[in-house]
């Protein structure tokens, strides 16, 4: 038996059943990445990162444990990571992106449910995913109405621990965040017995920032007109970062940038001239969801940009660095995740269609595809207002809805090679 099946033996997974997701990954990202030509050569760290998800940062996490540490699983970027580091604990991403998961969560959830919540908790349920049987907390949120009512499930067989992010960005709303946050901080130190003190939550500060900086260094090669790398990469390194360890994650991916560097100085894209620049926007694309960036990237189209969670949104906006008191670190903390991150929970958020339309001029698109994981009704009645702000700004858009099934494939094939054909 293999080490990494002794550990999953030992976590309580189902090995019969989760071998079979580990079958199908392999032939899956080597159709999707490994057919790509012109890849960067530092790109091998996030391949092996990928070859080995649940072998290689699982069993650090386990051995975290041996030695008494914590490790809290978070579904949301709104749950500020800085908190977990600075109570000594581990944080790591629990989203789920596959249909493998789907059918435990339609189990105990409805159908009508988005397949990135019933996967979360098909993967929960079936004891198919170690990251799900390691956790010594999960952390949900109140962003939509299925999650609410999803977490109210799990945590009969979880711990579970709930944020209430506020529906609207008032003052008040600042100060009900900070409160939230405060919370958590006493609940973390519940949970592991340790203090956050003012140079713990400074340090942890940044430690997270460094992570988005080298997420930004990242973004901005795609804003040039000789791309040296594929969306299809970009979206696969915004994945890892909420599973890696911050900072070897950090390092690996400055190392990536610098062969980047070399790249733009000698003006190589992996692109084709003319190719079209496409910003996706919407619901966030969970791994192993890579099904529209291969579409897209096979259909005469480069992404250049996303503004989701799992892309812009994750990174572009810094904690001020500032040392202060723990208060005012918390209301730092307040302002970059209530004020700039603008999910569709939000009402109003204009906010959210101001920073497409900025982003569609700085990543220099001919077009935007506003994407909607079938049965997210927060985003999908948004989209009204981003496909009618695109319009009056003159930018060509499409809205698609979809689930993590290949059973539209071809029809998405046929609409979105149509629209690109179309920006010609």
């Amino acid at each position: 038996m293999s080490d990494n099946h002794v550990l999953w033996k030992n976590l309580g997974m189902d090995l019969e059943t989760h071998d079979l997701l580990c079958e199908a990954l392999p032939q899956a990202f080597g159709d999707v990445y490994l057919s790509q030509e012109h890849r960067p050569e530092r790109m091998d760290y996030f391949n092996m990162v990928v070859a080995d998800i649940h072998g290689i940062r699982p069993a650090e996490l386990v051995k975290f444990q041996e030695k008494g540490g914590k490790v809290v699983g978070s579904f949301c970027i709104h749950v500020p990571d800085e908190v977990v580091l600075a109570a000594g604990a581990i944080a790591t991403g629990l989203c789920s992106g596959s249909q493998f998961w789907v059918p435990g969560g339609e189990k105990v959830l409805p159908t009508a449910t988005c397949p990135l919540i019933k996967a979360s908790l098909g993967a929960r349920f079936d004891r198919t995913c170690p990251f799900f049987r390691i956790c010594d907390l999960f952390v949900g949120e109140t962003t939509c109405d299925g999650k609410k009512k999803a977490w109210e499930i799990l945590s009969e067989d979880a711990p579970m621990y709930i944020m209430d992010i506020p529906q609207m960005k008032r003052d008040e709303d600042f100060l009900k965040w900070e409160k939230e946050i405060k919370f958590y901080m006493k609940k973390l130190e519940e949970l592991t017995g340790n203090t956050i003190t003012e140079e713990k939550l400074h340090d942890a500060i940044l430690t997270s920032n460094n992570k988005r900086r080298a997420l930004q260094r990242l973004n901005s090669f795609r804003k040039l007109d000789n791309v040296p790398i594929s969306g299809r990469d970009s979206l696969l390194i915004h994945q890892i970062a909420f599973y890696d360890d911050p900072k070897r994650f950090a390092q690996m991916l400055n190392t990536l940038c610098d062969e980047l560097e070399e790249r733009a100085k000698n003006e190589f894209s992996v692109y084709k001239k003319g190719t079209k620049r496409i910003l996706l926007t919407g619901t966030p694309l969970s791994i192993p969801n890579w099904k529209l960036h291969q579409i897209i990237e096979t259909s005469g189209g480069a992404v250049v940009c996303e503004e989701m969670c799992t892309g812009i949104r994750y990174s572009e906006a810094l904690v001020n660095e500032e040392k202060g008191s723990l208060d005012e670190m918390v209301k730092n903390l307040s302002d970059r995740y209530l004020g700039n991150i603008h999910c569709a929970c939000f009402t109003p958020n204009r906010a959210r269609v101001d920073d497409i339309i900025r982003l569609a001029q700085e990543y220099k698109v001919d077009g935007v595809i506003d994407v909607n994981l079938k049965f997210c009704n927060i985003y999908d009645t948004e989209g009204y207002f981003v496909e009618k702000a695109m319009r009056e700004a003159g930018i060509p858009c499409i809205g698609i809805e979809t689930d993590y099934t290949d059973e539209d494939a071809e029809q998405l094939k046929t609409r979105i090679g149509a629209f690109i054909e179309m920006l010609q």
